[in-house]
């Protein structure tokens, strides 16, 4: 079977606490409900759910969400660090690809979605992104700026796409709620279309636009 892995990377800091950690919470539950009962996207995808701040930790391990009741919450507190969430990433995706080959599956290239509301105080996180980066299965990597988060920052993160919090107008509780709506809707979309191809090809369907968010341009200078 042809599996896609991907990996949702939340930040944890403390100034995520309240309303934007809540709205990460209460989102989990529908993102969890909509795999979990689509078969065409539950027979196709794993989930693994990485928290971060000054440490980063595996809430969920790369799993079938139709085997698990719930998923994990997330618990703000911390510093906003992006260094240990990469070493993180490329980590357990190095060690999933493993496990899922061994098993006798074939492996798309990896998504990851990376959401963060600050601006890292871990100066060397580029040396983390880098070997990521390096790394023979390096995600596609779609980023969420809200709250604090520098543009520039988001669209450094991102390789394949980047989206901003538009203005003050729009809570974080309402942008996160778009991002997980946003998240479903590409997931199951891209199954639909690996379905469509008779499971032979796939092809990322990630919103061009999310409400609530504005489009960060990914040109490197």
């Amino acid at each position: 079977m042809q599996i896609l892995p991907f990996y949702l990377l939340c930040d944890e800091s403390g100034s995520m606490t309240g309303e934007p950690i809540d709205a990460i919470n209460g989102a989990l539950p529908d993102l969890h409900h909509e795999i979990s009962t689509n078969p065409t996207v539950a027979d196709k995808t794993r989930f693994c759910l990485i928290g971060f701040s000054d440490t980063a930790t595996v809430l969920q391990p790369l799993v079938d969400l139709s085997d698990i009741d719930e998923v994990p919450g997330l618990a703000a507190g911390g510093l906003t660090s992006y260094g240990e969430a990469f070493r993180t990433l490329r980590n357990s995706i190095e060690a999933d690809v493993a496990a899922l080959k061994t098993q006798g599956h074939e492996v798309y290239r990896p998504v990851a979605f990376f959401l963060s509301d600050g601006i890292p105080t871990d100066h060397a996180w580029e040396q983390a992104y880098k070997e990521l980066s390096a790394s023979r299965y390096c995600p596609k990597i779609i980023a969420f700026g809200i709250g604090e988060a520098e543009e520039s920052v988001i669209a450094q993160v991102a390789n394949f796409r980047a989206f901003m919090q538009q203005d003050s107008s729009v809570s974080p509780a309402q942008a996160l709620r778009e991002f997980a709506s946003s998240l479903t809707r590409s997931i199951v979309r891209s199954a639909a279309t690996m379905a469509a191809d008779g499971g032979n090809g796939f092809t990322l369907a990630v919103d061009d636009t999310v409400p609530g968010f504005s489009t960060v341009s990914l040109d490197k200078l």
